[in-house]
């Protein structure tokens, strides 16, 4: 899955998001819309993570999909 598809379907996926990441609210994922800089930038800001470990997360979460 790439992340165009990602974005296509968010409405189904974010779900699957929330799971991983329990933290960030309905609103915060709504915003983020399946784009890739937002919830790196999401994860960084709500976790203190450094941006390449907040990338890394994400990347790992898109290939578990």
């Amino acid at each position: 899955m790439n992340w165009d598809q990602i974005e296509g379907r968010w409405t189904q996926l974010k779900g699957k998001a929330r799971e991983t990441w329990g933290d960030i609210t309905d609103d915060e994922w709504d915003r983020v819309a399946g784009k890739r800089e937002q919830m790196v930038g999401l994860i960084q800001s709500k976790y203190g993570d450094e941006k390449a470990a907040a990338e890394r997360k994400v990347d790992d979460w898109m290939r578990g999909l």
